[in-house]
């Protein structure tokens, strides 16, 4: 064989004629395409999956804050029921008090005492020998 034609390999026993290689070429690309055309609908899948747990979630965290404001709602309107409560009692406990006072003040006018004496006197040490 002649040295310049070692690579004109064409012709022998075995090698796929370039019909052959185009056709093999074709099928690979074929199951190339194949197999990124499954890739994407997987993909596509995951994404629309995705989407609805997304979609689940925002309709859950939309309820949860809804029921937090009410919460909020509520617990605002029973703290101002309390502090009504509280103020209420505070005068009903003054006036309650100031007509015990009142009551007393009488009972010692009609027992002849004075009004405005202490009742409970002080000692006081004058002298300290």
């Amino acid at each position: 064989m002649d040295p310049l034609y070692i690579e004109d390999a064409d012709d022998w026993l075995g090698n796929p004629t370039p019909l052959e290689t185009c056709r093999h070429q074709l099928r690979m690309y074929e199951n190339e395409f194949e197999a990124l055309t499954l890739k994407l609908e997987r993909a596509l899948e995951n994404v629309q999956g995705l989407e609805r747990d997304n979609d689940a979630l925002t309709l859950e965290r939309n309820s949860l804050r809804a029921e937090l404001t009410e919460a909020k709602t509520a617990a605002a309107d029973a703290d101002r029921r309390a502090n009504d409560i509280t103020i209420k009692t505070s005068w009903e406990l003054m006036a309650k008090i100031r007509h015990i006072s009142e009551l007393a003040t009488q009972i010692r006018i009609l027992n002849g005492d004075s009004p405005f004496k202490d009742p409970f006197p002080h000692q006081r040490e004058t002298d300290r020998t």
